[in-house]
Order: structure tokens, then C-alpha cells, then sequence
């Protein structure tokens, strides 16, 4: 089995809903993000999948959630924009594209993630 990681971040706001504590307010994060994908087979290049075409698919997924506040996008209307929730978004957003995403881990700060991955 190969793997490849690639990491990128993006800004952004949200206040989590069904919460009580200081993050049902308004608040912002630098997220930090990381992106697998998996696969047994190389192409003819020995390549599983180009970094150039990951990070691209991964950077446009990026784009649409930088500076936005969460809660505002479509896909988060009446969801908890939680850790847990956005890479979990994040992967489907990518997994439209690349079937050998694997797992998307979403830090919100350097010492908490999240992670979402299908078994």
C-alpha cells in the first residue's frame, strides 16, 4: 500500500451550535490541514498520484473555505461547523475528484485535530 500527504491551511470563522462554552461565540482559527490518499497501484511513472494535482484539488477546496465564516456557507447551514464536521466536508469535497483520498485531518490549533477516514 502507498501513501501520499500533502498539508495546506486556510482562515476562517465559526461558532459551534447545540454548544455551551466560550466556542458557541464567534471565533476565528488558522486551520492547518492534511490530506492522504492511499493506493496499491503506481502509474507508469511509479506514481500514485501527482503532488501537483493533489495539492491543486486540495488548494480550490481550500480557496472556498478561506476567510469565509462557516456557519454562512451553504453546506454548514444548521451543522455545527465542528472539527469533526469540516474534515469530514473536506474529504467529500476531494473525494468528488480523487477516489484515493484516504483521510483529511483538520488542525484547529497545533495540538488538536480532527480526523475523518472511511474504514
Amino acid at each position: 500500500m502507498y501513501e501520499v500527504k500533502v498539508e495546506t491551511n486556510f482562515s476562517s470563522a465559526h461558532h459551534l451550535l447545540n454548544y455551551k462554552g466560550k466556542c458557541e461565540n464567534q471565533h476565528g482559527h488558522n486551520w492547518k490541514v492534511e490530506v492522504s490518499a492511499r493506493g496499491e497501484k503506481l502509474d507508469k511513472s511509479n506514481i500514485l498520484i501527482d503532488f501537483k494535482i493533489l495539492k491543486k484539488i486540495v488548494n480550490e477546496t481550500m480557496e472556498y473555505l478561506d476567510h469565509k465564516d462557516l456557519n454562512e456557507l451553504e453546506e454548514f447551514k444548521d451543522e455545527s461547523p465542528s472539527s469533526e464536521f469540516i474534515a469530514k466536508f473536506i474529504y467529500y469535497k476531494i473525494k468528488e475528484r480523487i477516489q484515493e483520498v484516504s483521510r483529511v485531518d483538520v488542525f484547529e490549533t497545533p495540538t488538536s485535530k480532527a480526523s475523518y477516514f472511511e474504514e
